[in-house]
């Protein structure tokens, strides 16, 4: 009966029933707890978050068995304790006092759960051999929380294997990989395992279609977001919040802000996410005054901004050079408790350096935390001394982001711009020299656009499209066109 009770006040979280039924037990000479009841116990408190107390419990255990030792790990996994959950793990497997415990799946899948977050070459892959010692390798309930594991490590590799590994899978396991894939910004694998979890006929959750969306907004695939849109329907989860938010941040990511409007407005209870999706996407494409005025909604709205919102408010004020109003944004955000981070701090130093404020842009920039450690900061106020041929202000941003990475490219090249800028043959030739002395075969960085359901991939010096000559042609057109405004903008000043 108390065994009974003692479980319902761990599915109910009520600590202090539990507590008044342990006094009980105490007290009652008739009682003499057996390991069942003990149990209980530990479980009561394990499920109730005090730890401490569930480890007193289990030190007054004369003989605990298997269930005593998985309901501890599983206590640890909970509160997110993977140190503890490996001791008491190792202390399982030394136990000498009666008979043998032997760890069963439940019990690896409680410490590799718990152990996740630590370094999986000091946890996660010691206990994913003990996994295969135990002849456990092709369990599910284990294989999830291993699969889980390595992508928390950024072992999306490993992860892959395992997976593969595995003769049986279900939907939890598909629905990880896609997941895992997704939050490790491997876009088009988390897209392939999305697509075959379906053709192997697993019925996609929210969670599933949610990762999938996030990994079309990454790369900027509206086509096949607009494919998950109508997977989102058929699935009757357009009232889901996450399917919905996840759906209304690719539009928005796409640049597709129609898409997100309609989706935005359909959604019954706007979250927070919702919302900065909209205010980033109308900021990033240019429409600041809509990004205002949404956030102003938000704030009528009643909900509290976070710093994802602010970024998005910054961003918006750097794209369309509103210095006023960032130095607002920028003061509200301080009133509202949140510490500017590194994103922050790129909008701010674009947007002072770009209007001319450079040292304006120096002395926040030299005040932030990120000074002597984020190089692409100065790099960003370097670019906006190119621009404004600021040979000065510009000399220091170089020496600043060069003490931190002395051999980076694109800080030479912009120093060799600058010096340029300044007619300064004689430095420029010296930086160019030390910039071919440093050249290394690099993977060219791509761009990629979408025009009639075909992708159409290129690269820098790329001569491989087949209608690169059409490529080419075009852009001697339009620099013909710009050639020609140019003339007959000088014929006109000159007329008068």
């Amino acid at each position: 009966t108390l065994s009974s009770v003692l479980s319902g006040c761990a599915r109910a979280g009520d600590s202090r029933g539990g507590r008044v039924l342990h006094g009980w037990v105490v007290k009652s000479e008739e009682l003499d707890p057996d390991t069942p009841l003990q149990n209980a116990l530990l479980g009561m408190y394990s499920g109730c978050g005090d730890l401490d107390t569930a480890l007193h419990v289990f030190d007054r255990i004369e003989t605990p068995d298997l269930v005593s030792w998985n309901t501890l790990i599983a206590g640890f996994s909970g509160t997110g304790d993977g140190w503890s959950a490996m001791d008491a793990f190792v202390r399982l497997k030394d136990a000498r006092f009666g008979e043998p415990v032997v760890p069963d799946e439940y019990t690896f899948a409680a410490v590799v759960s718990a152990a996740a977050a630590l370094p999986a070459m000091h946890s996660g892959m010691p206990l994913h051999a003990e996994v295969v010692k135990a002849g456990l390798e092709t369990s599910v309930f284990v294989g999830n929380t291993l699969i889980n594991m390595y992508f928390t490590n950024g072992e999306s590799g490993s992860a892959r294997i395992l997976f593969d590994s595995l003769p049986e899978k279900d939907v939890i396991m598909w629905t990880e990989m896609v997941a895992g894939h997704s939050s490790s910004g491997e876009a088009e694998l988390a897209l392939k395992y999305f697509i075959s979890m379906l053709q192997e006929g697993y019925k996609v959750d929210s969670f599933s279609l949610s990762s999938a969306l996030n990994s079309t907004a990454e790369f900027a695939g509206l086509k096949q977001g607009e494919m998950l849109h109508a997977q989102v329907v058929k699935s009757g989860y357009e009232g889901n919040i996450c399917a919905s938010g996840s759906l209304l941040d690719m539009y928005a990511k796409n640049g597709a802000l129609q898409g997100a409007h309609l989706v935005f407005y359909t959604i019954p209870k706007r979250d927070l996410k919702c919302w900065n999706s909209m205010i980033g996407g109308y900021g990033n494409y240019g429409n600041s005054e809509m990004a205002f005025k949404l956030f102003g909604e938000m704030i009528r709205d009643e909900l509290q901004p976070d710093h994802v919102t602010y970024i998005s408010l910054l961003s918006a004020c750097s794209h369309c050079g509103l210095v006023e109003k960032g130095k607002f944004y920028w003061f509200c955000m301080m009133t509202d408790g949140i510490m500017p981070g590194f994103k922050h701090y790129t909008s701010m130093v674009s947007l002072l350096g770009r209007a001319g404020l450079l040292e304006e842009a120096v002395d926040l920039l030299q005040k932030s935390p990120f000074a002597k450690k984020c190089p692409e900061l100065w790099r960003i106020l370097l670019s906006s001394c190119v621009a404004l041929n600021d040979l000065s202000v510009g000399i220091h941003a170089a020496e600043q982001a060069l003490a931190q990475d002395p051999d980076d490219m694109s800080t030479h090249v912009l120093l060799s711009n600058l010096y340029a800028a300044a007619g300064k043959w004689d430095v420029v030739a010296e930086i160019r020299k030390k910039i071919r002395g440093m050249m290394v075969e690099k993977e060219p960085g791509l761009s990629w656009i979408e025009i009639k359901s075909t992708i159409h991939v290129f690269s820098a010096d790329d001569e491989c499209h087949s209608q690169i000559d059409d490529c080419r042609g075009e852009l001697l057109r339009l620099k013909g066109n710009m050639e020609l405004l140019y003339s007959s903008e000088n014929e006109l000043l000159s007329s008068g």
